[in-house]
């Protein structure tokens, strides 16, 4: 294998190692940011949680609280030790960089060694004199002095790149140490996290002894709250039914086909607009956090009891304002005794739900556009926060509404 083979292959290899370095950078900035997120979400959960233990009575509302505090904080953690390895994985391509920098640059100054020494060997004036009168003829003649200046060049690009080599060196071996001390940096962090996590885990179980001495209450108010939820999907079916049947009636007197959910070309429209942002609606109040998902959750403290949600519960300060995820039309305000008032907005052949209003600002029929303030939120129990529930429906022609749910239709930054 030749000098020129081996060189290449070396440069090759170094272009290959800054093209991982570069994604290692462009993830570590991600890993950054996630965590950052993560860091804000925590910031913001003690902020409500604050504010909730000044009741002095532990609520079920407290305890959503808390999982979603250890949640984030787990969270947090795994992204720490996923930035630690990419930092472990960076530091040996580092090595491995300075350790083919440090071979590169010994195979240079042994070039250069046995270069020097055989211009020390005819170091002679005299002999580069004589070598040049020797020549046969002018071109000849030309031809040695040409190669006695490319030769003084050639040695002195060879000390340039000696000099380049080991500059480079010097920078890595730099940006070696400086990832190491990130490292250290790091992993105290991770420890710090971890004894923050194990606290907040006592503080849970704490709040949910706290509880088990209510059980029969906790029961009570669980029963009331799904009797509520079926009255609030009765009248939600029969108002979709209603528009369906209204939207059927409007297209039989047009002579139009009256089968499925027919809709105005403006509301058609509507509907495929709300479709086309999924994901990026935004959220039904202006900061919170998610304290119970869509689909079923366990309860917080009765054992083998499931809470089915049917869209998500997002835990805000205290009154804080309601506000619509997208453009349309009120269809209804619903009223539910012990549980506030319920926004339902049309969409086309889709309906947002808004719940826990102590007070709204809008009437059935109302125009409402993209995060208009529907109302305020209710301070619960007398805590000192408030919840927003926010559900998804879609209307279907035939058959019952189906429910979305509204985590893969909200803005996720």
């Amino acid at each position: 294998m030749n000098k020129s083979f081996i060189k290449q292959l070396f440069f090759l290899l170094l272009l290959f190692l800054g093209v991982a370095l570069n994604s290692s950078a462009q993830s570590k900035k991600s890993l950054q940011y996630k965590k950052n997120k993560l860091q804000k979400e925590i910031q913001y959960t003690n902020k409500l949680l604050k504010e909730t233990e000044k009741t002095k009575v532990t609520s079920l509302n407290q305890l959503r609280q808390l999982n979603k505090k250890i949640s984030t904080r787990q969270k947090l953690i795994q992204t720490i030790e996923e930035e630690i390895q990419l930092l472990s994985d960076s530091i040996e391509i580092q090595i491995f960089t300075v350790d083919s920098l440090e071979t590169n640059l010994t195979e240079l100054k042994t070039e250069y060694a046995e270069m020097i020494q055989k211009a020390y060997k005819n170091r002679s004036e005299y002999n580069k004199l004589m070598f040049l009168f020797s020549a046969d003829n002018f071109n000849q003649a030309y031809k040695r002095l040409k190669y006695f200046q490319q030769y003084a060049k050639f040695r002195q690009e060879q000390a340039e790149k000696i000099k380049f080599e080991q500059i480079e060196i010097d920078k890595q071996i730099k940006l070696l140490e400086a990832i190491r001390k990130s490292s250290e940096g790091l992993l105290k962090a991770e420890l710090n996290e971890k004894n923050v996590l194990a606290s907040e885990k006592s503080q849970k179980q704490s709040a949910v002894n706290s509880l088990k001495g209510r059980e029969k209450e906790l029961k009570s108010q669980l029963d009331k709250k799904r009797k509520d939820q079926a009255k609030v999907n009765q009248a939600i079916e029969r108002i979709i039914a209603e528009e369906i049947r209204k939207a059927r009636e409007a297209a039989a007197k047009k002579g139009k086909s009256k089968k499925g959910f027919p809709m105005t070309p403006e509301a058609r429209e509507l509907s495929n607009s709300f479709t086309t942002n999924k994901g990026k609606l935004p959220w039904p109040v202006t900061e919170g956090i998610i304290i119970s998902q869509f689909g079923d959750n366990a309860h917080p403290t009765l054992p083998n009891v499931t809470v089915k949600n049917n869209g998500i519960d997002i835990s805000t300060k205290k009154e804080n304002l309601g506000r619509t995820a997208f453009n349309g039309t009120v269809s209804k305000v619903i009223i539910i005794p012990g549980q506030g008032k319920v926004v339902l907005v049309n969409h086309g052949e889709y309906f947002t739900l808004y719940s826990y209003f102590k007070e709204v600002f809008v009437g059935s029929g109302d125009k409402v556009t993209t995060k208009q303030e529907l109302g305020v939120l209710i301070n619960e129990n007398g805590e000192n926060t408030s919840t927003m529930h926010f559900e998804i429906w879609k209307a279907q022609g035939e058959g019952k509404p189906i429910k979305l749910n509204p985590n893969s239709w909200i803005y996720k930054n």
